[in-house]
């Protein structure tokens, strides 16, 4: 299976995107997806989009609708709650080819 590229952006790319990282890292690992995953600021996407060209975005906070490239919200990472569909649709999206 190819490395599925994941980017997560949050407002200054440290504390919530790093704990949304780790996150995406472990549970791509139990579901035995081999992930690379990316930090950036929001206001840093468009840039990163070009240069990583991520599969997917976590999004901390909010983003561009017109990525072209899924968006999901990361906040049940934090919060915990929708996690289990956040990660069920994760899952999905990483398997997709």
């Amino acid at each position: 299976m190819v490395k599925k590229r994941v980017l997560v952006a949050c407002g200054t790319s440290i504390a919530t995107a790093t704990v949304a990282a780790s996150a995406v890292a472990d549970m791509a690992k139990s579901a035995g997806i081999d992930v690379e995953v990316a930090q950036c600021k929001a206001a840093e996407i468009h840039g990163k989009i070009q240069t990583f060209s991520p599969h997917v975005i976590i999004a901390m906070t909010p983003v561009p609708s017109d990525l072209g490239v899924p968006v999901f919200n990361g906040v049940p990472f934090l919060s915990g709650i929708g996690l289990d569909q956040l990660k069920s649709d994760l899952v999905e999206a990483l398997k997709k080819d």
